[in-house]
C-alpha cells in the first residue's frame, strides 16, 4: 500500500529561513519525496491539518495548489495499483501516462481506507476493512476488478454469510458497505455505472429487539454498594451517566472534557453524526463526572492518555477495550440484581427513550432530546424545535 502525505520539510531550511512544502509517499519501508515548489516560514504551517495557515500572505491560493498536486499524486498511485514505482509516478504527473491499468477492488479499497484513517475516521476505516476482507475471502481472488463483482457473485456472498451463521442486519452492513466503495469507484471513473451490480439484489433488514430496561431496574443498580470492587463500580458508574445524560454514547463519554460544562449543561458534538447536542447537567451526572475526573487527566473518565491523538486508530483500541469490559461487569450487575435483558452500554439509550415513553411524553419530544429528526424530514423544516426548558424538564423526571 502506498501512503501519500503533506508536510513540511524542516530539515532543509532555505536562506530566506523558510522551509519547502514536500509529498512524501511511502510505499512499505521506502520513503520518497516530490517538491512542491511552495517554501514558508515553519510557524505558518499547520501540521494537523496538513495547510498553510490563512494569515500567511496567498495562502488561499497556495492551499489550493497544494490540495491540487495532492489529488494528483493520490490518482495517479491509484493508477498505477500494484505496479507502481517513483519513475511511474513521475512520469504520468509530466504527462506520460502508462497504458492504461484495471484498478482492482482491492487497490481502490484499500486506498479509500487509507484516506479515512489519515483523516482519524478510523470507526468507518475498520468497518471498510471487515467487509473488504471478508469479501476477498470468499473470492479467493485478490486481483478481482469491478466489472467482474457481478450480481450473481454477491447473491453467492450472502448466502454464503447466512451459511456461516450472519445475522440478518450483519450481511446488510457488509452490503451497504460494498455498495458504498462500488459507488465512490464509479464517481472516481474507475467503472462504468453499465457494470453496477446491486440494482436487483435485496438484502433483508430485521428492526432490532428493543434492548431497554425498567426504571425500577435502574432504581436497583443505583442502590448497589460496589465499593470493594472498584473495576464493578466503575463500570456501573460509567452506565449511570450515560443514561443520566440522556443516553450519551460511551465513545463520546470517553471525549467528555471540563470544556464540555458550560453553564450548567454539557455541551458536545456526537462523534456519530457530528450533531451538536445541549444536555442540562442535573447534580446525578455532574456527581459521578466529580469522582471519575483523576487530577492532572483531560477527559473526565480515566480511559484515554492526555496526549492521546482523538479519533485514532489507537484512541478506537482503547476505547472498545473499555466498552468490552464495561460490558462484562454490566452483565454480572445485571444478572445480579435480577434483571431479565442483557445489561449493555447501548441499553442506557434505549432506556431512557422507553422510561420517557412511559411517562406519556410525546415521540417528537423524545425524538428532540436524543437528537433525531420525528416524522417527515421536510416537515421539520418548518416546525420550531421544543424549548430546552421542556426538554430539561422531562430529562429530569426519567432520571429521577
Amino acid at each position: 500500500m502506498v501512503h501519500v502525505k503533506t508536510l513540511l520539510d524542516t530539515r532543509r531550511r532555505k536562506v530566506d529561513g523558510t522551509y519547502p512544502i514536500i509529498y512524501r509517499i511511502t510505499q512499505y519501508n521506502k520513503v520518497y519525496t516530490l517538491a512542491s515548489g511552495i517554501s514558508i516560514p515553519a510557524e505558518f504551517w499547520l501540521q494537523n491539518a496538513s495547510e498553510i495557515d490563512r494569515t500567511y500572505p496567498n495562502a488561499v491560493q497556495f492551499n489550493q495548489q497544494l490540495a491540487k498536486k495532492y489529488v494528483e499524486i493520490r490518482r495517479a498511485v491509484l493508477e498505477l495499483g500494484e505496479e507502481f514505482t517513483m519513475e511511474a509516478l513521475k512520469a504520468i504527473l509530466v504527462g506520460k501516462p502508462k497504458a492504461k491499468n484495471v484498478i482492482t477492488f482491492k487497490a481502490f479499497a484499500e486506498e479509500l481506507i487509507a484516506d479515512m484513517h489519515q483523516l482519524n475516521k478510523t470507526g468507518n476505516a475498520i468497518i471498510y476493512q471487515t467487509a473488504v476482507n471478508r469479501f476477498l475471502e470468499f473470492c479467493g481472488d485478490p486481483k478481482i476488478s469491478f466489472p467482474q463483482i457481478t450480481y450473481n457473485l454477491l447473491e453467492k456472498f450472502s448466502q454464503q454469510l447466512a451459511l456461516q451463521g450472519l445475522k440478518l442486519n450483519s450481511i446488510s452492513n457488509y452490503f451497504r458497505t460494498l455498495r458504498a466503495i462500488y459507488n465512490k469507484a464509479i464517481k472516481r471513473k474507475v467503472v462504468d455505472r453499465s457494470h453496477y451490480p446491486f440494482y436487483e439484489l435485496q438484502v433483508k433488514y430485521e428492526r432490532t429487539q428493543k434492548r431497554a430496561v425498567l426504571r425500577q431496574d435502574i432504581a436497583k443498580l443505583e442502590q448497589l454498594d460496589l465499593s470493594d470492587n472498584k473495576a464493578a463500580e466503575r463500570a456501573l458508574k460509567c452506565f449511570l451517566l450515560s443514561f443520566y445524560l440522556i443516553g450519551i454514547s460511551f465513545t463520546d463519554l470517553a471525549y467528555l472534557t471540563p470544556k464540555n460544562l458550560v453553564d450548567g449543561r454539557v455541551i458536545y458534538r456526537r462523534r456519530k453524526t457530528h450533531k451538536l447536542y445541549s444536555i442540562k447537567l442535573f447534580p446525578k451526572a455532574e456527581a459521578i463526572l466529580n469522582e471519575l475526573h483523576q487530577p492532572g487527566a483531560q477527559y473526565f473518565l480515566p480511559i484515554l492518555p492526555n496526549d492521546i491523538t482523538e479519533d485514532s486508530l489507537r484512541a478506537k483500541e482503547l476505547i472498545n477495550q473499555w466498552i468490552k469490559t464495561t460490558n462484562k461487569y454490566l452483565k454480572r450487575l445485571g444478572e445480579h440484581v435480577g434483571i431479565n435483558a442483557q445489561l449493555t452500554t447501548y441499553v442506557a439509550r434505549h432506556t431512557f427513550a422507553t422510561c420517557a415513553k412511559r411517562l406519556g411524553y410525546s415521540n417528537e419530544l423524545i425524538a428532540e432530546a436524543l437528537g433525531h429528526e420525528y416524522g417527515n424530514r421536510i416537515t421539520n423544516i418548518y416546525l420550531d424545535s421544543f424549548d430546552k426548558a421542556v426538554v430539561d424538564e422531562m430529562h429530569g423526571r426519567v432520571i429521577t
